[in-house]
């Protein structure tokens, strides 16, 4: 009988677990947050911006779904999946502290024939090298006596169940035999699943979806600018400009959320400790275009605030939107954010809205809170307008 272990009960992995129980099997669930474990096993969902996890959680939730802030929990399992966070540091360097201390965790808990597979986003060779040394290390087993795969996440916070159950997943072993018996072993709960040849492919695979993204809008953005300059509406511009062979996307603050900003820098650091510098210059192009985007949009909002009879001081700002995108709670790496700290830092009257933050959580974030109707510029950073009120 396949017994699962999801560690990791954040906005990807309570999702997966919640299928992987609606699919037939018993799961265990880790989090380091008791009160998330409280509230699972109560069968209530402490993500309700999640479509369709309430029913999910209220169906399986302490039933097939046991969760738990103890490894000694999950020393029947034979599935081990990881999701938990991989954060980059300021020097864009990603910090392994949380990962490795829960391999660590998971290799005294593993046992011969026992399968581990890592879905956090991660650095190429990470899964080979780095998840493999600390399972070894901990359990005395080596590769053959357990089986080592990665399959990334590909979820839409918001849509995660639908994803899960509809959209191609992919899988790919340390070696030939871990991953084809981790694709047997997902195919009972994953439909749209397809065996790669390795871990190392499909790292790459996620990674390069990110940049592809990243890069795309950084043209959308650099294109928007130079349609500014020479007095073209870049929408309409864009409008006939997309058809089969081209897709140019909108322009934007920036990049927002745990992904897109993050992932480019994988590969950015990757080759340039190989001392190939030259081979990651759009990445990081496109990633400085793209965080430069509220440096211009600050410009912009200024030169409206000079069409107004006021001191500059005076003139009250609102930048609205914070969050990554509407529905979504999520403010990493938020460019809304930057824009508004930005502001302020510069000694302008600028304050945010955002229908899903309250005053006080506004004010946590170091932010003034100003309701649109109460400010002299307004700028959307859904809509990207800057536009002076009545």
């Amino acid at each position: 009988m396949v017994l699962v272990s999801v560690v990791g009960l954040g906005k990807a992995g309570l999702p997966l677990a919640a299928v992987i129980a609606d699919s037939g099997l018993k799961v265990v669930g880790v989090d380091i947050d008791e009160k998330r474990c409280e509230m699972i096993n109560q069968g209530v969902n402490p993500i309700p911006e999640e479509m369709e996890l309430d029913e999910l959680i209220k169906k399986h939730g302490g039933k097939n779904l046991i969760a738990t802030s103890r490894y000694t929990d999950t020393k029947h399992c034979n599935l081990f999946i990881v999701i938990v966070p991989l954060f980059i540091d300021a020097t864009h360097n990603p910090d392994f502290s949380i990962m490795e201390s829960t391999f660590r965790s998971i290799g005294k808990v593993l046992k011969r024939g026992d399968v581990v597979v890592l879905e956090t986003t991660v650095p190429p060779l990470t899964t080979e090298n780095l998840v493999r040394n600390w399972l070894e290390e901990e359990s005395g087993l080596k590769l053959g006596e357990f089986y080592l795969a990665y399959s990334p996440e590909r979820i839409m916070t918001g849509y995660s169940i639908s994803r899960l159950r509809e959209f191609p997943k992919i899988i790919g072993g340390v070696d030939k035999e871990s991953g084809e018996i981790a694709y047997k072993l997902y195919k009972k709960f994953i439909p749209n699943l397809h065996l790669v040849p390795d871990a190392r492919t499909a790292e790459f695979i996620k990674i390069i979806e990110g940049c592809y993204r990243d890069v795309n809008v950084a043209l959308a953005n650099e294109l928007f600018k130079i349609a500014e300059e020479i007095s073209v509406d870049f929408y309409e511009a864009r409008n006939y400009a997309n058809h089969e062979y081209c897709h140019i996307h909108l322009p934007s603050t920036g990049v927002g959320g745990h992904c897109i900003p993050v992932y480019p820098w994988f590969l950015i650091k990757e080759v340039e400790c190989r001392g190939k510098y030259g081979n990651a210059r759009l990445l990081r192009t496109a990633r400085e275009i793209n965080d430069e985007m509220v440096y211009y949009w600050a410009e912009k909002i200024v030169l409206e605030c000079m069409k107004i009879e006021k001191p500059l001081a005076d003139i009250k700002i609102c930048v609205t939107g914070l969050t990554f995108r509407e529905g979504v709670k999520e403010l990493y790496h938020s460019r809304g954010l930057a824009l508004v700290k930005y502001l302020s830092e510069k000694g302008l009257n600028a304050g945010a809205y955002d229908e899903m933050l309250s005053d006080e959580e506004l004010k946590e974030l170091g932010v003034l809170p100003m309701k649109p109707d109460e400010a002299d510029i307004v700028f959307d950073s859904f809509e990207l307008n800057v536009g002076l009120t009545d």
